[in-house]
């Protein structure tokens, strides 16, 4: 069977009388075996599974509905079962009557091609009676006490729902009102810390220069642009003047022409003309 190159290529035919070796063989889907092309159908060679794959259906008389018959089940068990659980009498009418046009004297039968639910009267005709004043329409329904307090309810949620973005709008302005407020607390905070420091700082100065024995009057220094004045208070004055801003401090910084880096101190800046653009700045 085969050939040298190919050995187990084809097989033989499970029929005793044929046993041809075919090249490309038949499996059947209910018993599994392989057949020739002559006895590859169920009634060629008699397969005893035949009706596996058959679909019987059972019409109901009790409720009008079709019950699959299971080929290796009894149809007994099936019948019981179906009857037990899921039969319904109530759906005999639904299935075995069919609908009418409502219309007077009218007998055609309403499918599923020729059906038209009207727009006022929300009621099924057919094709010749479609329009209003072919089947007599009452027009729309004038709505109920109900329908009318349920749409007061429908619109008072609808106003309470556009009421709710104002309401998320205050919440923002609060939340945004107190981090305000916090804000302007940590700068009260450092002016305190920073008059703090300088007097601080002024009394060192003081002390020393008593200790040394000069004549002079004291003199107090700003120690971001080494201006020299008589009294504390202008100093401070000149620090919220000229180096403050909404209570925060100004930070002066040296550009460098080469690169526009900045630099807070102009030794620095010299140290990073030299060291990186080699002594070389723009004209």
């Amino acid at each position: 069977m085969g050939t040298p190159a190919f050995p187990n290529l084809g097989k033989h035919c499970c029929v005793e009388d044929c046993r041809l070796v075919d090249f490309l063989p038949f499996t059947c889907d209910c018993c599994h075996q392989v057949f020739c092309l002559d006895h590859r159908s169920y009634s060629r060679h008699q397969c005893p599974k035949a009706n596996k794959n058959d679909v019987t259906v059972a019409i109901c008389p009790l409720c009008a509905k079709g019950v699959r018959l299971i080929p290796e089940e009894d149809p007994n068990i099936t019948w019981e079962s179906h009857v037990n659980i899921e039969c319904d009498p109530s759906n005999y009418e639904k299935a075995t009557k069919k609908r009418k046009c409502p219309v007077l004297r009218c007998k055609e039968m309403l499918t599923f091609s020729n059906t038209i639910k009207c727009r006022d009267c929300s009621i099924d005709h057919c094709l010749k009676h479609r329009f209003g004043p072919d089947h007599q329409c009452p027009g729309p329904k004038k709505p109920d006490a109900a329908s009318q307090f349920l749409s007061f309810l429908n619109g008072s949620k609808k106003d309470v729902s556009k009421q709710s973005p104002v309401a998320s709008s205050s919440k923002w302005s609060t939340s945004f009102l107190k981090a305000a407020q916090s804000f302007k607390a940590t700068a009260e905070a450092g002016m305190a810390r920073l008059s703090n420091e300088f007097n601080q700082a002024l009394g060192t100065n003081g002390s020393t220069t008593n200790q040394s024995g000069s004549t002079s009057g004291q003199v107090e220094v700003c120690p971001i642009c080494n201006l020299r004045f008589s009294t504390v208070g202008a100093l401070v004055d000149h620090v919220q003047r000229v180096h403050e801003k909404n209570g925060v401090m100004k930070a002066t910084l040296d550009v460098c022409p080469k690169c526009s880096k900045g630099f807070r101190d102009p030794v620095s800046l010299v140290e990073h003309v030299e060291k990186e653009h080699r002594g070389v700045s723009k004209a």
